[in-house]
């Protein structure tokens, strides 16, 4: 029995990037937003984990002193359940960032600003 095929993983990423630049301009950009968003719920509370792990020390959470990721990721749901602003600020970080990056290149596309005096 011949063994199967195995596609190289740059002709996958080649044929994902053409199907991706298949699709219409709209759900690019809500695909793109959609990760942007999806980053910040689900991999911001362990990057903000990773980062007071190793400045402040371990996350205390109630009698456990050394809760771990988990113990902040259940406290960061509940924040964002409760609507708490700054639970919703971290989640929509990456969005907001990615809002301002495209923001400044249009402006550097716009060309040298042109000075009234």
């Amino acid at each position: 029995m011949p063994a199967p095929m195995v596609t190289p993983p740059i002709e996958q990423l080649a044929r994902a990037r053409q199907s991706f630049a298949g699709l219409s301009r709209a759900r690019r950009e809500l695909i793109v937003a959609g990760l942007a968003f999806a980053v910040g719920l689900l991999a911001m509370p362990f990057l903000i984990w990773m980062g007071g792990n190793r400045v402040l020390g371990p996350y205390t959470h109630g009698d456990n002193p050394k809760a771990g990721p988990w113990a902040l990721f259940a406290d960061y749901v509940v924040g964002l359940a409760h609507g708490s602003a700054v639970f919703w600020v971290v989640a929509l970080g990456p969005l907001a960032l990615l809002l301002l990056i495209r923001g400044f290149f249009a402006l550097l596309r716009l060309g040298p600003f042109q000075r009234r005096y």
